[in-house]
């Protein structure tokens, strides 16, 4: 298992995707970044939560994803390039696009100016457009399926929700609205049906969001917003952002009308018109861009079916009629109706209504008069009802799933109609893979659907020693600290091999496991041990020697010089005779062989000048001591007498 306590980082899947790390958690999968061995490239894995697995309904939509998604092919959709199984983990193989989505961007920058947001949503419509060819919805447009790379490209993801069509279908058998409240259509919330024309609905809902920094539709719950798609009146962007050009509230109207056949028919339809409206926008318009101040007034501004038609009718198509919810038949003027003109592939608008019978008096009239209101306090009777009873809005408890698996948490979780969202924790206690916590903590009543973050134990945190031999001891310092240890002691010691200020050892050693904080002692090297050399000129030589070589220095003692002052066996010289060697060295010394000797002449008998002569020829010095008064000047004695005598001594002789 790795580090973190994910058993899927570090293995590989189906021989051949080598999972790295976690990028991100969803209710039904986990995304991974993971390197495909065999094309050399990094991927992400979208990996089918493991109680998941075995649910069929839920392998089936996870199959249908798959195929969906592969069929498409388009610079601007997230590739899906795989899909497999490796025992009990099902995983789907997608392109990564490192990037932010178009959240991010707008969480980051607020409103966009048009001219971003139209060269941002145009590349979604391609994508979208491209889907709508080949008989696919997304069924989930919204910024956090945009995702804008690293260098600039524009790429729809997820089309987890989209489904092969025909002409319609219904959004879930199971009666459950699929994708995002704040971007449903209104057929959608209103007869569980989806077209392609939702998905325009919903681009226009985004492009609204981007010129503006805020949605078109809010509440304080999501039937409230449900209900808004399909009753209340869409505002305008100019009336959140006042400047805006009359063209661009065009543009959103169009795509955002109440009634999915006064949209354009598909996306491509949309984009049509997107140009169109981009050709009439001068560079001052394009490049417009709200104050501060005044995005963050529109943020607080009402949506209200109240409000006047000019700011939040649904408005039709131009030069067209719409019936408004009281059944009273409104236009609404343009500057230019080129902007919103229809492309020939797109359905006309019906004809107004005719013919509408209101009868006054009598029991009849009243019911013909008033049968609308009753349908609609019906409809908001069975909505609030399906909300607080069945949909979001009902409430549910959360379990204990303190020191169960990952996974049991999870389909608990998921059992009790909530969300979990999966994080990862060290904990000293709780076991690798157990769940610590829940928030909302178990017991607590929350409403149906609602996030509820499952804590999960990482195991004990512990953090191996790096090997830092061989580094010096800055490096070692922050190589220890990227892993959250800390240096302690450090000693330092000569060495003869190690260099200067380099880590000779650490304890504890590489591969030990310690826990976050803890200290590495270390041993560093204070470089080479200097020795300290004496001059043992005029010592003896065989002491010299032993000394030195005891010191750890090489002597080389070989030379030998004859010495009239120095002694045999006496260091006559020394090289060096002083300063700093180090271990293996060498000393040279120069050993004395004594005086050079010579033999002494015999010259006893001679005359006193005869011997002086000779000797000194010789080489030695003469000294002179008389007998009875030395009248006669011969040698009688000489010391030292034959033999040999050092050169230069002194002869003494004794003449009478």
């Amino acid at each position: 298992m790795s580090s973190n306590g994910d058993a899927l980082i570090g293995r590989t899947l189906d021989g051949r995707y080598r999972v790295l790390r976690r990028l991100a958690d969803g209710g039904m999968a986990t995304v991974y970044l993971a390197l495909d061995e065999r094309l050399g490239r990094e991927v992400a894995l979208k990996v089918m939560r493991e109680h998941l697995v075995h649910d069929e309904s839920f392998v089936t939509r996870f199959h249908r994803e798959a195929r969906s998604a592969a069929s498409l092919s388009h610079p601007n959709v997230v590739a899906v390039y795989d899909q497999g199984r490796d025992g009990d983990v099902m995983f789907l193989v997608m392109e990564h696009v490192p990037g932010l989505t178009l959240r991010e961007v707008m969480r980051e920058e607020g409103a966009l100016t048009p001219r971003a947001a139209l060269d941002i949503l145009e590349p979604v419509l391609l994508a979208l457009g491209e889907a709508h060819a080949n008989g696919l919805i997304h069924r989930d447009v919204k910024p956090e399926n945009v995702i804008i790379n690293d260098n600039g490209t524009v790429k729809v993801a997820d089309f987890g929700l989209a489904r092969a069509v025909t002409s319609q279908t219904v959004t879930s058998t199971s009666g459950v609205l699929l994708g995002t409240v704040a971007y449903l259509s209104p057929e959608q919330v209103e007869r569980g049906i989806a077209d392609a024309r939702s998905d325009v609905y919903a681009a226009g809902l985004m492009l609204f969001e981007m010129l503006t920094g805020t949605k078109a539709v809010t509440g304080d719950t999501a039937i409230h917003v449900a209900y808004q798609h399909v009753h209340g009146g869409m505002p305008l962007p100019s009336s959140r952002v006042p400047g805006l050009d009359p063209a661009l509230d065009d543009l959103v109207a169009a795509a955002t009308a109440r009634d999915p056949d006064h949209r354009p028919a598909d996306a491509a339809a949309l984009l049509t018109m997107l140009r169109r409206t981009r050709a009439l926008l001068s560079p001052a318009a394009l490049d417009s861009r709200p104050a501060g101040a005044e995005a963050l007034a529109a943020a607080a501004l009402p949506t209200t079916a109240a409000a006047s038609p000019a700011a939040t009718a649904a408005l039709p198509m131009p030069g067209s009629h719409s019936a408004t919810a009281s059944g009273s038949v409104t236009t609404r003027p343009h500057t230019d109706t080129r902007a919103l003109t229809l492309p020939a592939s797109s359905p006309s608008p019906p004809a107004p209504l005719e013919g509408r019978v209101v009868v006054g008096g009598g029991r009849s009239g009243g019911t013909r008069r008033w049968w609308p209101a009753i349908a609609a306090s019906a409809l908001i009777a069975a909505l609030t009802a399906w909300f607080f009873m069945l949909g979001p809005g009902a409430m549910a408890t959360v379990p204990s799933v303190q020191g169960q698996t990952e996974a049991a948490a999870v389909a608990a979780i998921d059992d009790a109609a909530l969300t979990p969202t999966v994080t990862q924790a060290f904990d000293e206690v709780v076991p690798t893979g157990q769940v610590i916590s829940t928030d909302p903590g178990a017991g607590d009543t929350i409403r149906r659907g609602a996030g509820v973050s499952v804590v999960v134990s990482k195991g004990p945190e512990r953090y191996e020693v790096p090997p830092v031999v061989g580094m010096t001891l800055t490096e070692a310092t922050a190589s220890i600290a990227e892993v959250n240890l800390v240096v302690g002691e450090v000693e330092e010691v000569f060495d003869e091999t190690v260099p200067k200020d380099e880590v000779i050892s650490a304890d504890p050693g590489p591969g030990a496991s310690l826990k976050k904080g803890v200290e590495v002692n270390l041993t560093v090297s204070k470089g080479r041990k200097p020795i300290e050399v004496r001059d043992y000129t005029g010592k003896d030589a065989a002491a010299a020697q032993k000394s030195l070589t005891d010191l750890g220095l090489k002597v080389d003692a070989s030379k030998e010089e004859n010495s009239d002052t120095v002694a045999k066996g006496m260091v006559i010289s020394q090289s060096p005779n002083d300063g700093t060697l180090f271990k293996g060295d060498t000393v040279t010394l120069v050993v004395s062989k004594g005086p050079v000797m010579v033999d002494v002449p015999n010259v006893v008998g001679q005359q006193v000048d005869q011997a002086r002569a000779a000797l000194e020829a010789a080489g030695f010095k003469v000294t002179v001591r008389k007998a009875l008064g030395g009248f006669f000047g011969t040698v009688r004695l000489q010391e030292p007498g034959s033999g040999q005598a050092p050169k230069g001594s002194t002869i003494t002789l004794t003449i009478v």
